[in-house]
């Protein structure tokens, strides 16, 4: 076995203690610290010596192919300026964001939260960026990563809804040029009324807004962008089955399910389970995998899924494969179990 193989081991022994540590600082401090210490062993060459290279199993996936199923969910790289660090741990696609029009700074803090009993995260960030041209810049500087980059984008929390999706076409038209794909959050719990776009009118116009506006740039460029939708898991089967019609009627390119979700059933009784937000982690395993599946029954092969939500371990992320999804996306799994997480799922794939 290369040397690099065993300091690589020896790191993935070592990130529960380093874990350990992060988690006695303030969950977002901690998390700024990590994505910092990452883009630092980066540039000076260290993190590539650590980690070992990930197994190759390409998957062509809306006209693109990913160099492997696994991907970094939206929200951990915000500033879009750690792309080369987390390609680096092995990671086949990186989407970045939310970005959204002009910067802003989100919620008030405290706006992150720890469940570690449940190995769980609440969230209230409310879309903190740098704006949309600050990280097309930061994206832009990329330059060892060779995997598909996607841009999350959003409407800005002073935009009314009814204004919502001219936010999503500027941002749309100013990522196209350099975007492998696209995905329009609309089902963020941390922006006011920002769900109230998944009904099927104001979804459907969306929908037809972008994809007016990828047809125009497909036109101009001869370059095409696929985009998604991101939907949240706190949706009915009457809500999937709509929706379903809708993206299919629409030519949506793909679907990501699914985002955080509102429901507090799973961690009652825990000390943080009062605070608002998007809740993450396992107690989304099972919930997130049967929505994969509604979607899928109501999709076919006509929009492909990218499947997110409590994905800790192999396991989990075949079970969302089997309901239908064609790609994995780790947020929360990937900050409790650290890299190895990445190299189990790509092995068993």
């Amino acid at each position: 076995m290369p040397i690099f193989r065993h300091i690589f081991l020896v790191l993935n022994l070592l990130y529960p203690a380093a874990r350990a540590v992060l988690f006695r600082i303030d969950a977002e401090r901690a998390h700024h610290l990590s994505m910092k210490g990452l883009r630092a062993s980066e540039n000076l060459g260290i993190l590539g010596a650590l980690t070992s290279p990930p197994e190759k199993k390409p998957v062509t996936f809306a006209g693109l192919t990913f160099p492997n199923p696994v991907g970094l969910a939206a929200g951990l790289d915000k500033e879009a300026n750690t792309i080369d660090a987390l390609g680096t741990m092995g990671f086949g696609h990186v989407e970045v964001g939310t970005l959204t029009p002009k910067p802003q700074d989100g919620n008030e803090s405290p706006r992150l939260f720890r469940l570690p009993e449940h190995q769980a995260l609440i969230n209230r960030m409310g879309f903190n960026n740098p704006g949309i041209d600050q990280g097309l810049a930061n994206a832009r500087s990329s330059t060892s990563f060779k995997g598909i980059i996607g841009i999350n984008i959003g409407k800005n929390k002073v935009t009314p809804n009814e204004q919502a999706n001219d936010d999503y076409a500027i941002a749309f038209e100013k990522s196209y040029p350099w975007a492998d794909y696209i995905t329009a959050n609309f089902s963020s719990p941390n922006t006011p009324g920002l769900r109230d776009l998944q009904s099927e009118d104001a979804a459907g116009r969306l929908l037809e807004v972008l994809k007016n506006l990828q047809t125009k740039l497909h036109q101009e460029t001869g370059r095409y962008v696929p985009f998604a939708l991101k939907v949240a898991p706190d949706l009915d089967q009457e809500q999937i089955s709509g929706l379903s019609r809708v993206f299919r009627d629409g030519g949506l390119d793909f679907l990501i399910a699914t985002n955080t979700t509102i429901s507090r059933d799973a961690v009652k009784g825990h000390p943080n389970a009062k605070e608002a937000g998007g809740l993450s982690g396992a107690p989304l395993t099972q919930h997130s995998t049967e929505i994969i599946a509604a979607f899928h029954a109501g999709l076919g092969e006509a929009v492909p899924i990218i499947g997110a939500g409590g994905i800790f371990t192999a396991e989990d992320a075949l079970a969302k494969r089997d309901a239908g999804a064609k790609l994995i996306q780790l947020y929360t799994g990937f900050v409790y179990r650290g890299p190895q997480l990445i190299h189990d799922i790509i092995k068993a794939w």
